[in-house]
């Protein structure tokens, strides 16, 4: 690069750069043209001229992202000398220069966390959350750096941050505490290999058993990395009691896999599947295959679906002799008493009478039955099937599980007014027909079946989200869904 546009860039002298473009037009393409280069920008970071460093961006925006020849960007430089400003001014232009990695795979991110630079680390997590899955070269995660360079503040903060997240919190939570570095090495084992308790009982807090018991490549756990290192007796003591009372177990103990990965997931791919697992595998492929836009389009059409049959079950269809158009009339022959041969017609407004209600025959009178049992079957069996399509249609969120019981809680509600409308026909008419009866019936079992089968899908889905942070084993979930599962049915089918 020409010794004058790093003097323009040193001195923030915009006359000197815009000379220099007036000279020769393509003075910056040429340097945006070599892989690696120390760019006018870089120069400008480095220093804290701000102002220039925005108009060079301005001019060549591919700048901000370059590395020079020791592998480091403008925004690493700015950190590097301490350039706050600059650093946030970057920030303002691009949020994604937090992730880009330099040398080593280090990103501006892992730089502020090794120099505990809290302000920035909080700013950088705010406006750049997925960040927090980058890492290095060595597969090292934020929380492995900070334990490494003894920045117990910094940690605290990632942790407390992770915690707090809204974004994908469960996963994050789940992967980076005990995510294992080129070398096997989790969190919890740089903890014991450097022996900080503090990091230790943070740690423990956040972690399953089976993650505490994780081995590295030389097969041993955190807890064998404490007893073998020659630490002071007090110390070793105190870690080594935290790590027993959380579960702790050494790489050699019988009741521990040989392996990191349990054991029961690798027989589990060797078994044939059953027909309920390729069900599920075809159910769970077609809707990760599905788009946003189709799935909001599909819940849209369910809950309209919803809300019309249970509005038609607020509203059923009046009996024959309940119609708004006709009427009773009282008429008497002229020769005998009033009460004696005294009937009701059904008349219209504008027209003759017609045969009176006990004139009906009884065929029409089941007719009307069977239909009326027809549409509460068609009706009950519609709302059930969207209401289930509405709850595998959610997306996967601990937040869905809020709605499964809410679904749950609408249904028992229209159970209840099943009830009450087939109560109130079925007294008038006692369901003569025995097709009617049969619909009614097969309706009733509907009912039952479909509030089952929704409250057993809330209560799977809401075990296994908390099950999922927790060491528990396949016998013990199954047992407390059962559990649950009848738990909930009895409120709910006597609620």
């Amino acid at each position: 690069m020409d010794e004058r546009m790093i003097e323009a860039a040193q001195t923030g002298d915009f006359n000197l750069l815009y000379e220099l473009i007036l000279n020769d037009r393509y003075v910056l393409e040429r340097i945006d043209d070599v892989p690696f280069f120390h760019t006018p920008l870089h120069v400008a970071a480095s220093v804290g001229h701000i102002e220039f460093m925005m108009e060079m961006i301005k001019l060549k925006p591919t700048f901000a992202r370059k590395l020079n020849q020791a592998g480091f960007s403008p925004m690493h430089l700015a950190l590097q000398n301490h350039r706050t400003h600059a650093v946030l001014r970057l920030l303002r232009f691009d949020e994604g220069l937090v992730r880009v990695k330099g040398r080593e795979d280090l990103t501006p991110l892992h730089h502020v966390v090794q120099n505990e630079n809290l302000n920035l680390l909080k700013k950088f997590l705010e406006v750049c959350p997925e960040a927090i899955e980058d890492m290095t070269v060595r597969d090292e995660t934020f929380f492995h750096l900070a334990v490494k360079n003894d920045m117990f503040e910094a940690f605290q903060v990632l942790v407390g941050w992770l915690m707090r997240s809204w974004y994908e919190s469960p996963r994050w939570e789940k992967e980076l505490l005990s995510w294992p570095d080129i070398d096997g090495n989790t969190v919890l084992h740089i903890a014991a290999i450097r022996n900080r308790p503090r990091v230790v009982n943070v740690l423990l807090e956040h972690m399953r058993r089976d993650q505490i018991n994780a081995k590295n490549l030389e097969g041993l756990t955190a807890l064998d990395i404490q007893s073998q290192y020659p630490w002071k007796e007090r110390q070793a003591d105190k870690i080594i009691d935290m790590l027993s009372k959380a579960g702790g177990l050494s790489g050699s103990s019988s009741s521990l896999p040989n392996t990191s990965i349990s054991s029961f997931h690798i027989e589990s791919l060797k078994d044939k599947m059953s027909r309920s697992q390729k069900w599920a595998t075809r159910a769970g492929r077609g809707k990760k295959g599905m788009g946003h836009e189709m799935r909001n389009t599909f819940l849209v059409v369910t809950v309209l679906i919803i809300i019309t049959t249970y509005e038609a079950s607020l509203n059923p269809p009046k009996k024959p002799n309940d119609s708004p158009s006709m009427k009773y009339q009282v008429s008497s022959s002229q020769d005998e008493p009033l009460n004696s041969h005294t009937f009701l017609h059904k008349t219209d407004f504008n027209t003759a009478p017609i045969p009176s209600p006990s004139a009906i025959d009884v065929l029409d009178l089941d007719d009307w039955t069977f239909k009326y049992s027809s549409i509460f079957f068609c009706n009950t069996f519609t709302f059930w099937v969207a209401v289930f399509l509405t709850a595998l249609l959610l997306p996967p969120h601990s937040f869905s599980s809020l709605i499964l019981l809410t679904l749950s809680f609408f249904g028992r509600s229209y159970m209840n007014l099943f009830d009450v409308s087939a109560w109130s026909w079925g007294y008038s008419y006692e369901f003569s027909n025995e097709n009617a009866h049969l619909l009614y019936v097969v309706a009733s079992f509907c009912n039952v079946f479909f509030s089952t089968l929704l409250v057993f899908l809330g209560s799977y889905q809401t075990i296994f989200y908390v099950c999922s942070r927790v060491n528990i084993t396949k016998q013990k979930f199954f047992f407390l869904l059962l559990v649950v599962v009848i738990g909930c049915m009895q409120v709910f089918m006597f609620a």
